[in-house]
């Protein structure tokens, strides 16, 4: 992660200047989020910088060759989070650092697979139609059919549903239904947010403490656990608009499950959905469509994870 020798640069590539492969435009600038349409979809993208150096000690940044860039972190603990990029700002390589010099490697893909790649795609095309052979109930966890709190870490540590052909990247993931289906999902119904907020009450907080508790003990297991939160609305108000406040309402989880539950932020990244996955099937208000759910995808974008 350090070998390659990179040049110092004075800040880090605003995401407004990243390179995009050809078919992808901005569409839309919503606060700090962008709206981007390609191949008839369209996502949000945002910046998880802020809350990946909230606290650090220094950060600094270099450029790699072939438009690549190099982030470091280093926390007041003696802990370096290594953050790879390709000239499209995709992660290609995350690694921590502990102050003992050992390394976790977090994400990883092949950086030769980018080399041919001038237009996003789905790579859940290149997969078969996903058979379930478990009840819905082992595959999506309510939370608000949760006995014990035990039952989320037995069902995070859960193999994924279907064998995992490649990894991927965690960008790809974000952006492919089909690849994120691989992932069991844990869907957070108890935790509720007021019609077009995303902020999180205190009172609502204490309702992320089971979830939190089983990412701690998979943590304990394995360091190099990656969880991807999702944030989703109701169908009331513009898609662009929720796109950008289901991406708020994903970052506002993952901020509190860092603050105050201590989950590392490099654990967790986020991405918001807007109202494309209904969860009740209404044009209205409803409480049960702005959610957040939850996937352990380590599977999918560690290599470690992955050969096991």
């Amino acid at each position: 992660m350090t070998e390659e020798k990179g040049e110092r640069r004075e800040r880090p590539r605003d995401i407004r200047d990243r390179e995009r492969p050809r078919g992808a435009d901005v569409v839309k600038e919503i606060g700090d989020r962008l709206i981007i349409q390609f191949n008839n979809q369209t996502i949000v993208e945002s910046n998880e910088r802020p809350r990946m150096t909230r606290g650090a000690r220094d950060v600094y940044y270099e450029d790699l060759p072939r438009g690549r860039t190099r982030e470091i972190i280093e926390r007041p603990n003696g802990v370096k989070v290594i953050t790879i990029r390709n000239a499209n700002g995709d992660i290609i390589r995350r690694s921590r650092i502990d102050d003992s010099g050992r390394e976790y490697v977090l994400n990883y893909v092949d950086e030769s697979y980018y080399d041919n790649v001038r237009e996003w795609r789905d790579p859940g095309e290149d997969l078969p139609p996903l058979r379930l052979s478990i009840p819905r109930a082992e595959y999506i966890l309510d939370s608000e059919s949760v006995e014990e709190p035990a039952d989320y870490y037995e069902f995070l540590e859960q193999p994924p549903v279907e064998k995992v052909t490649r990894l991927y990247s965690v960008d790809e993931v974000k952006r492919s239904a089909r690849v994120r289906d691989i992932a069991r999902r844990i869907d957070l119904d108890t935790l509720n947010f007021e019609f077009g907020s995303a902020s999180i009450p205190d009172s609502e907080v204490e309702k992320l403490q089971g979830v939190a508790d089983a990412m701690q003990k998979l943590l304990e297991k394995n360091p190099a656990e990656t969880f991807l939160i999702e944030g989703h609305t109701d169908a009331v108000g513009s898609d662009n608009a929720n796109l950008a406040l289901s991406d708020e309402r994903a970052e506002a989880v993952a901020s509190a499950l860092t603050n105050s539950f201590e989950i590392p932020p490099e654990n967790l990244t986020t991405q918001g959905y807007g109202e494309s996955y209904l969860k009740v099937d209404s044009s209205g208000p409803e409480r049960e469509n702005r959610r957040v759910a939850i996937r352990r995808i380590t599977p999918l974008v560690a290599p470690v994870a992955s050969a096991q």
